[in-house]
Order: C-alpha cells, then structure tokens, then sequence
C-alpha cells in the first residue's frame, strides 16, 4: 500500500465546463471519479463553483447537489456583483484563494495533484505544491481555438494532459443522452371547458 499513489483532484467547475463546452463534450462526473480511482488511490476529489446567491433557480444546482452525495468535496461561495468602469454590470465569482488553500492544506497526504483548471493564476500554486514535492498534472486543452491553458501553467505542470484524450473515458455517452432526453416543462394548453350537461359549451 506504501507505494500506491496517492492522488487528489481539483477541479475549477466553471473553467472545466468551458473547456468542455468548446470541445463539445459534456462531463460524466461518475465516470471521471472512477477513472482517477483505478490510477491510485484517491484521497479527494474537490469541485469549486461560484453561485449566484438570489436566483431562484441556478442550472447548476442539480449537479451540485449530486456531487455532494457522490463522492466530491463541493466547494462554493456566492457571486459578488460589480459595476465595472464602462458601467456594466458584471459578477465576479472566483474560487482561486478557497482551492490554493485546500490544495497546500492537503499537500503532506498526497504524492499526486491532478488540477483540472487552464487559468495561468494558478502557476504559483503549483510551483508551490512541487516545491512541497507533490507532483502536479494539469487537464486542460490546447485543441480549442483559442487553447484554454496559459502558456505559463502548462510549462510549470509536470505533465499537461489534453482533456480530449480522455473525453472517451469521462465525457458522457451520447447514446445515453439520446435515451434520456431533457425534460421539458412547456405548459399544456388549458382543457376545452366541459359542459356538465354533456353539450358544447
């Protein structure tokens, strides 16, 4: 057991979705936890989001809450809303501090941290981990137009994994997609009124 590595993901939720979304491929997060496992042994797996606090209803939520029930470590805060100097309105909801803390916290338990981010702010923090002697792998992708990896982060990485060459093993089935599809909630045209004495009305 002594020489099994042990491994923690992070994953940057709103920088992992874009980059799948310019690949065209959507997340099976059962399927990506299970593939992390059969490589060593995963000490944790931490999933980061912003959440904008007054909406009734955010699209995330669902995933949100099922990641909390399986298996990841859900990591969120509310969006911060700002004027910017044009005078648009514009919300700030970035996660960089809470994982840079999480991942030198958790640094003497691991021999392995698997960033799933292509935001070069985080080359200090993995400079840091390494200096820690934790070896770090990046996921994200040079095959968008334009790549969704600071030149600067993937260079500090000990390895950089391209994501599309594990979209086979963690992107979600299409086939399962067309099996299941999205539930709509149009609303039914109202029922014709009935005349109780069984004539039109």
């Amino acid at each position: 057991m002594q020489n099994v590595e042990r491994t923690a993901l992070f994953i940057d939720g709103a920088n992992l979705y874009a980059t799948a979304k310019a690949l065209g491929f959507d997340i099976d997060y059962k399927r990506l936890l299970k593939e992390f496992q059969t490589r060593g042994y995963l000490v944790r797996a931490f999933y980061y989001t912003a959440l904008i606090e007054d909406q009734e209803y955010s699209s995330i939520r669902p995933l949100i809450d099922w990641l909390d029930y399986n298996g990841y470590r859900v990591v969120t805060k509310p969006t911060k809303e700002f004027v910017d100097s044009t005078g648009r309105r514009k919300v700030k909801g970035n996660m960089d501090i809470e994982l840079a803390i999480d991942a030198l916290e958790l640094a003497p338990y691991i021999n392995h941290m698997v960033l799933f981010s292509g935001d070069g702010d985080f080359r200090s923090l993995v400079e840091a981990m390494q200096r820690r002697g934790v070896r770090v792998s990046v996921v994200s992708t040079i095959s968008s137009q334009p790549p969704m990896v600071a030149d600067e982060l993937r260079r500090q990485a000990d390895e950089f994994v391209d994501i599309l060459h594990l979209a086979a093993k963690i992107g979600r089935d299409p086939a399962e997609r067309a099996e299941r599809p999205a539930r709509t909630y149009e609303r039914r045209p109202p029922a014709p009124p009935v005349d109780p004495t069984g004539g039109d009305v």
